[in-house]
Parts: C-alpha cells; structure tokens; sequence
C-alpha cells in the first residue's frame, strides 16, 4: 500500500462517522480509532504499529475567520530552518501571499493568504503535524 492510499484511507476515515476502522494485510495492519477509545492491549506479530488518534482537545472559540490547511501534513512557518516566518501576528498580508508551507510526502505546498488581512494568531507551531481543515492562522479582513 502506498503513502497516498493511506492518507485517503485516513481521509476517508475522518470524513466518515465510523468510530473505529482496521485494515489488516499480510505486510501490516492499521487500525483507526476516534475520540476516546482505548489502545488495543498488544499488536499481532508482525504487525507495524498503528497510530493512536489522542483525544481531541477541546474546541477554541473562534476569534474570527482562519485560514485553513488545504492538506495533511507537516506545518512549516518559515521557508528554511535558519529564516524568518512568513508571517507573525500582527503582520499585514495581501491575498495570495504565502504564509506557511506544508509538507506532504517530500512535497512542499504553499499556503496562501485569502484576502487582505492582518494576522492575528498563529495556532500551530513549527514542524507540527495538521490535519485537513484544521486552522494554522486566525485572521482579520482589511
């Protein structure tokens, strides 16, 4: 199985109410579980472990619009380790403009900004893991 079968899997898992899903092959077994279900006590033999989702933290009031990650994967603020972020609250950005990267299977995308705003708060941090439609930034229209 492919990393792009299984993040479509994973996809398909989240837009789903299912609450638990198990996949198992002869080379590895996934089993997904959602909100706060318990670890299964021990993997089959040869299995490769599976993630365990945590349980989800408890939802923020919306202190406005956000600008969303387009895709899962690894939040980069910065276009290099040794430069500035894109963005810092505060920050005044044109529409189109980019404000993180994100990584996805050695792909990097460019997020951009949706219209002109000011950044208000940066909700993720460097090198964190998103999801799809999770918020990376809160933002206010100019």
């Amino acid at each position: 199985m492919t990393n792009q079968e299984i993040f479509d899997l994973v996809a398909c898992f989240d837009r789903s109410t299912a609450q638990t899903m198990k996949l198992s092959t002869q080379e590895f077994t996934i089993e997904l579980t959602r909100g706060g279900a318990a670890a299964p006590a021990a993997a089959a033999p040869g299995a490769v472990p599976a993630a365990v989702s945590a349980p989800a933290p408890a939802p923020q009031a919306a202190a406005g619009p956000s600008i969303d990650a387009p895709l899962v994967g690894t939040f980069y603020a910065a276009p290099s380790p040794d430069q500035a972020p894109f963005v810092l609250p505060g920050d005044r950005v044109s529409k189109g403009q980019t404000v993180c990267l994100i990584e996805a299977m050695k792909m990097m995308s460019e997020v951009p900004a949706p219209c002109d705003c000011v950044i208000e708060t940066v909700c993720k941090s460097d090198g964190e893991l998103v999801s799809f439609g999770e918020p990376l930034f809160r933002y206010k229209p100019c």
